[in-house]
């Protein structure tokens, strides 16, 4: 089960996030996005959980509550969509 992590601590270390979901089951990946200049969180990220119940309880039990000072939005994390290229398509 994906999981989408949100207003984590720009501070947050992967670790730290999946230490907190750690508690409900077993994490199989945890990916807090990093800016590409700057190497910085930019303040979310992404945690799979092996086994949906367990995704499931963890989504309930961390939703607001606080990883490394900060309180937390986590919900089911939506398939990706796909991007246009952004070229408006003039041409």
């Amino acid at each position: 089960m994906n999981i989408y992590v949100g207003n984590l601590s720009f501070d947050a270390t992967e670790n730290d996030v999946e230490t907190a979901f750690g508690e409900y089951g077993d994490v199989k990946s945890v990916n807090v996005i990093k800016d590409r200049d700057t190497g910085r969180s930019r303040g979310f990220g992404f945690v799979e959980m092996r086994d949906r119940e367990a995704g499931l309880e963890a989504i309930s039990g961390i939703d607001q509550k606080s990883i490394c000072g900060r309180d937390v939005t986590v919900n089911e994390a939506k398939p990706r969509e796909e991007r246009s290229n952004g070229g408006g398509g003039r041409w």
